[in-house]
């Protein structure tokens, strides 16, 4: 019962009025999930890279990925780019002129536009 309340709120929520809502909630946390793993192979493959100034690459891929995906991964990407760059804040010591240009490139690869906008040079072509 719980999971039928939950399921009902949150297609509610997510503005699912089709006649068929529950069928458009089960794609659209199909998609947040895969647009969840979309984001994680970007994180991993950052940290595997690990190439000077290729963040904001990886940060344009993940997001352009999971947007591929629909609108639940394109809500899983903007959720995670802002819950990420929300933690960080200043702890992170790296400022605010660069949490405004990784949210760019996030906005950039959500928005359908090429993340090799934000390739660096030198960057292994398996990336």
């Amino acid at each position: 019962m719980k999971l039928f309340v939950f399921i009902l709120l949150f297609s509610l929520a997510l503005g699912a009025h089709s006649q068929n809502w529950f069928l458009d909630s089960g794609r659209f946390i199909k998609e947040a999930g895969q647009g969840t793993w979309d984001m994680l192979r970007a994180y991993l493959d950052m940290r595997e890279a690990n190439y000077k100034n290729s963040d904001k690459y990886f940060h344009a891929r993940g997001n352009y990925d999971a947007a591929k995906r629909g609108p639940g991964g394109a809500w899983a990407a903007e959720v995670i780019s802002d819950g990420r760059e929300f933690l960080q804040g200043g702890s992170s010591g790296r400022g605010v002129e660069d949490s405004l240009a990784d949210q760019e490139a996030n906005r950039h690869g959500r928005s359908g536009g090429d993340p090799n906008r934000y390739r660096p040079a030198g960057l292994d072509e398996n990336y």
